[in-house]
């Protein structure tokens, strides 16, 4: 990369966009700040974070599977509401079938324990798990893939004009982030490929009939 005058971006800290909940119960924290997992489907992690636009703030929410680091839900919207969050969820709902034990991990934001959201999960059959106050080391692996976002995307491409701009490209960075981009904690591979060799290798063979 030097001898080819190639640099990677460069990281920036990113500021909270959540809200902390004082007032409201919280689930416990079921992830104890292991971000690991034995599969797809088995851990979410989410947050949220903001970004300026000649327009005013718009805000952008992310969730993660945390097995393969494959973005499975994201939301854009100007208001910093619930629905942010949860129409985030909803993607990720559609977009992935779900089976046996999952747990969605969040911190302590007014959009993640709001009555809606936690409702939602519990219809979806989702154990929730919510880190403590103020401390960005229980939701690190969601932050750290927010600093990537706003290193890649926010802080190289813009100034940004309006919410539109802001969703269409966070739109093709997803796309490359989960079908391109080369991680190095999954064996320098992509999200879906990694995905795939999982799958792959757990497959039930075929059953072979008529013979003994």
């Amino acid at each position: 990369m030097r001898e080819m005058g190639i640099q990677g971006v460069i990281r920036g800290r990113t500021p909270r966009a959540t809200i902390p909940d004082k007032v409201s119960p919280r689930p416990a924290d079921l992830v104890d700040r292991k971000f690991t997992a034995d599969g797809p489907n088995r851990l979410w992690v989410s947050d949220l974070t903001y970004v300026a636009t000649w327009i005013g703030f718009v805000y952008v929410a992310f969730i993660i599977d945390v097995y393969s680091r494959k973005i499975v839900g994201w939301q854009v919207s100007r208001s910093l509401r619930s629905d942010l969050a949860l129409d985030a969820l909803e993607q990720a709902l559609y977009s992935r079938r779900h089976t046996g034990h999952l747990i969605h991990h969040s911190d302590r934001g007014v959009q993640y324990v709001s009555i809606r959201y936690t409702e939602r999960l519990a219809e979806a059959g989702i154990e929730p798990s919510v880190g403590s106050v103020g401390d960005s080391y229980d939701n690190a692996l969601a932050e750290s893939l927010i600093g990537v976002y706003k290193a890649e995307v926010i802080y190289r491409l813009g100034p940004w004009r309006s919410c539109e701009h802001v969703e269409f490209e966070t739109l093709d960075w997803v796309d490359w982030f989960n079908n391109r981009r080369l991680l190095e904690p999954l064996g320098n591979i992509p999200p879906v490929e990694f995905e795939e060799i999982y799958y792959q290798s757990h497959e039930t063979p075929a059953m072979v009939v008529g013979l003994n």
